[in-house]
């Protein structure tokens, strides 16, 4: 097992909810401090911001009753929220975006399952030096809201494989981004990277504590996010992200994050959306991981 450096607010293998707190409070301090300067601002410093929230629900529901052909009855849904906050100036540019989404489904008598569940903040902070290659600090963070399963129907059983805010992934992040031009903007920098997972796994004993496991380790490495956003339509839209980290100590080996949308607004309230996403973590699993999603249903602009 590989030698990782332990979390200094996490010293042994069990963390309790005070050390989840302390993270999403800080995570949700950076990443939303934005808005509260657009709100308690001057009114010009307010008309820089400019604010977007949509949000969406899809559900399905079938039933039958004495059906001849056989079949159960099913319910799912997913409530999703997409946000961006951005204040564009002459020397700055700060993007706060937030992406929130939680589904379940039940099918028969199985009971509700999750099929959706995702928070992910991100905070990017741009430093204009009048070129296409700017610097930049960044934060990210990504968790999930509920406990994840997973089902064994042949022996009627479930096993808990992940738990509320947990794992946390981390990441902050300096280096220079680039933007040749409006639908593409890639970055690349040096990150720390941050995992804290108490449910699945242990990591590698910190040297002042050799006889525990702790449940976090902290990377240093190379961080690359690039984003797509292309507008084939005046009501089609498709948007994607890719995320790479290479840590120093292993640099052959990059986890990748791909997160692909394409969506289509039917009228003011309707949508169709296809969403696929890969990962491919080793430190997870040793095959990518695909998730693939096709909806239709209320969506809603907000700002």
């Amino acid at each position: 097992m590989k030698n990782y450096i332990s979390s200094p607010l996490i010293h042994h293998s069990h963390f309790y909810v005070g050390a989840h707190m302390k993270y999403i409070a800080y995570i949700i301090s950076v990443l939303f401090s934005s808005l509260l300067f657009a709100q308690t601002d001057s009114s010009a410093m307010q008309s820089d911001w400019k604010h977007t929230l949509v949000a969406g629900l899809t559900v399905t529901q079938v039933s039958y009753t004495d059906w001849a052909q056989g079949g159960e009855n099913a319910l799912a849904y997913t409530l999703s929220i997409d946000g961006k906050s951005v204040r564009d100036v002459t020397l700055t540019n700060w993007s706060n975006s937030y992406k929130v989404a939680y589904g379940q489904t039940r099918l028969g008598s199985k009971g509700l399952r999750k099929t959706d569940d995702k928070i992910e903040l991100e905070s990017v902070l741009t430093y204009k030096i009048g070129t296409y290659i700017n610097p930049y600090a960044s934060a990210t963070f990504k968790s999930q809201f509920d406990d994840g399963f997973k089902y064994n129907d042949a022996a009627n059983t479930q096993t808990k494989i992940s738990s509320a805010f947990d794992p946390i992934y981390l990441t902050q992040a300096l280096g220079v981004g680039y933007q040749p031009f409006v639908q593409l903007k890639t970055r690349l920098g040096a990150a720390v990277r941050e995992v804290l997972d108490d449910s699945r796994y242990g990591y590698a004993d910190d040297a002042k504590t050799t006889a525990e496991i702790e449940a976090s380790k902290i990377e240093g490495g190379l961080e690359s996010v690039t984003d797509v956003e292309i507008k084939i339509e005046e009501n089609t839209l498709f948007t994607a992200k890719l995320e790479m980290f290479a840590p120093f100590n292993n640099i052959d080996v990059v986890v990748v994050r791909s997160d692909n949308t394409l969506s289509s607004k039917l009228n003011k309230y309707i949508a169709v959306v296809f969403n696929i996403q890969l990962i491919n973590d080793r430190s997870v699993s040793t095959r990518t991981q695909v998730k693939e999603g096709l909806a239709m249903g209320l969506s809603y602009t907000f700002l």
